[in-house]
């Protein structure tokens, strides 16, 4: 790691002041990048509470320095404008860390080898439960079956969530447990996979899921606050000054209200119900909640699910899967009850975000919008004259709807990790002619689409550099391009244009752009330094960049240890 770390720990106590406003801290001899087109580069910021004061020369911050004033010396490290995760679980972060956590496990046999280990210390009967496999990293890339977990786990019921939460993977005993059989009909936006024989093979694909969540043993209290709280945590070691946390329920949100009532959490958070939904009636009627805790919380926002993902061919899709001819995914929402649920969030101020992955659930959702924008136009029915309706993942799209963003003004809230994720599979699933529009991150771009940068946490790693670099190298982590005839590396953006993604984007999402997305006086002090300049370095050295302090409103939140 470089040296800039170990500068972070000069911190000078300056006695005197030329100036009558005097700030709190001090940041000087940095590489700031601002996104403040009057002032794109600077040396040093001067924060007073919990907004920026100054942002400009080490020469000129001087003035602000006063015999309170903490100075911190950054020796040439980079700060950027607090960065932020514009599409994030935070609960499922932090189950992730709590439960076996099968992340980057690149084989099936891997997969399996960790899955016995913690079988080996289950007690008999006792459920085993974990998140983060992903075949699609596997060769051959096959889901595991219940015989392969049953091979393990005679004695353990066993569920196993794929990375995007969209498919589960049980073993015989789980089955039985949750009274699932071959003759089990799948509830509508679900499906229970069976082999050439008709037989289980322990596959739950998105709203099938439902049928053995209702028997898995419920999380306690403790390990409910426990998941909020190491997220939080987490995220803001990595970087994240706010996350957009995509759906919950108002339990939960009352939980994180407690949370930030006792001191537990730093972290911003811009909170989702989901919905159609009680709940979401709830959020309807109650109206948006902005800026609570000094503008920690916010919740303004229903989130709505259309279909599930392309790796489990769940993302509903215009034509049949090229892989799969007998399906074209799943449509997941009541369409019914979203149609009537986005007229009312029109005319209560309430911003509606769907998660949609195929074509056909992009253009359904789109058609949905533009129901709800006829029916409550501009003017006296509608409480906010801009709603900021989002789309999230808009992975998939048909070319000759990607036009309707921009006239209906939806803003493409996606995730660069996926394309580099989806490299190697996505080709497969649906055709190189649907990949025109898939991931289309310069397309939005020069249709003039803020695109809201996120990582869908913990469906993938939910790492600001992994993200960053995603989108601007669009290459596997290993910096391999994969089939580029077919993947379309035009579509990558310039660093100016990621830093953007998650930094002024998500804050425009969030209408939160005139308190943060870059540094400017008057605005909030949300920062995150950087050990590495990542707009200078070459493209595999961006994912060795470490997050070397966090500050959010003023207050280091992180501060990474010494080496």
């Amino acid at each position: 790691m470089n040296s800039p770390i170990r500068a972070l720990w000069t911190v000078l106590l300056v006695t005197g002041c030329a100036s009558g406003e005097v700030s709190d801290l001090v940041f000087k001899n940095g590489v700031v990048h601002t996104l403040d087109a009057g002032t794109p580069k600077a040396q040093a910021i001067a924060i007073k509470g919990d907004r920026i004061l100054f942002v400009g020369s080490d020469g000129d911050v001087a003035k602000f320095v006063g015999s309170a004033t903490t100075v911190v010396d950054l020796k040439g490290a980079t700060v950027v404008p607090g960065l932020a995760d514009a599409h994030y679980h935070l609960s499922g972060v932090g189950e992730r860390e709590l439960t076996l956590n099968l992340e980057g496990t690149r084989t099936k046999e891997a997969f399996l080898a960790k899955v016995k280990e913690r079988v080996a210390t289950a007690k008999p009967g006792e459920w085993v439960t974990g998140r983060g496999w992903i075949e699609t990293f596997w060769s051959p890339p096959v889901f595991p079956t219940r015989q392969d977990l049953d091979a393990i786990a005679p004695n353990n019921p066993v569920a196993l969530e794929r990375a995007d939460g969209h498919a589960s993977v049980a073993n015989t005993k789980a089955l039985a447990l949750a009274g699932i059989t071959k003759t089990t009909k799948a509830p509508d936006g679900g499906a229970l996979n069976k082999d050439a024989k008709g037989e289980l093979t322990g596959m739950l694909i998105d709203h099938a899921q439902g049928l053995m969540y209702r028997v898995l043993p419920p999380p306690t209290e403790a390990d409910q606050d426990s998941a909020i709280v190491i997220g939080a945590r987490r995220s803001v070691q990595l970087g994240w000054t706010q996350i957009q946390d995509a759906g919950g329920s108002l339990a939960e949100l009352a939980r994180m209200r407690a949370l930030y009532q006792g001191g537990k959490v730093d972290l911003r958070i811009y909170k989702a119900i989901s919905g159609p939904s009680a709940d979401a009636d709830s959020l309807l009627k109650a109206g948006a909640s902005v800026g609570e805790f000094g503008g920690r919380l916010t919740v303004r926002t229903i989130k709505v699910v259309a279909d599930g993902a392309l790796g489990s061919r769940g993302a509903l899709m215009l034509a049949p899967y090229s892989d799969d001819p007998s399906t074209t995914g799943l449509l997941t929402t009541d369409t019914a009850a979203f149609r009537t649920m986005v007229v009312t969030a029109l005319q209560r101020g309430i911003q509606v975000e769907t998660h949609a992955i195929g074509d056909r659930a992009n253009r359904l959702t789109l058609d949905l919008y533009q129901y709800g924008m006829e029916q409550v136009p501009n003017g006296e029915k509608r409480l906010v004259k801009e709603p900021r309706f989002r789309i999230e993942h808009a992975q998939i799209v048909d070319p000759a709807d990607i036009p309707r963003f921009k006239a209906l003004g939806v803003i493409p809230s996606m995730e660069p990790s996926h394309a580099i994720g989806d490299l190697y599979f996505a080709g497969r699933r649906i055709g190189a002619k649907r990949l025109e529009g898939a991931y289309a991150w310069q397309t939005f771009l020069k249709l003039g689409l803020p695109i809201a940068g996120g990582s869908d946490a913990p469906v993938e790693r939910g790492e600001p550099m992994i993200e960053f670099y995603a989108a601007v190298a669009r290459r596997d982590t290993r910096g391999e391009a994969g089939p580029d005839s077919i993947w379309h590396p035009e579509q990558k953006v310039s660093r100016e244009e990621a830093l953007k993604m998650f930094t002024r984007y998500p804050a425009f999402a969030a209408f939160e752009e005139k308190e943060r997305g870059s540094i400017e006086k008057g605005k909030w002090a949300d920062l995150t330094i950087l050990d590495q300049d990542i707009m200078t370095v070459p493209d595999l050295d961006i994912l060795k960049t470490r997050t070397v302090m966090t500050v959010i409103g003023g207050k280091i939140a992180y501060q990474a240890a010494a080496h």
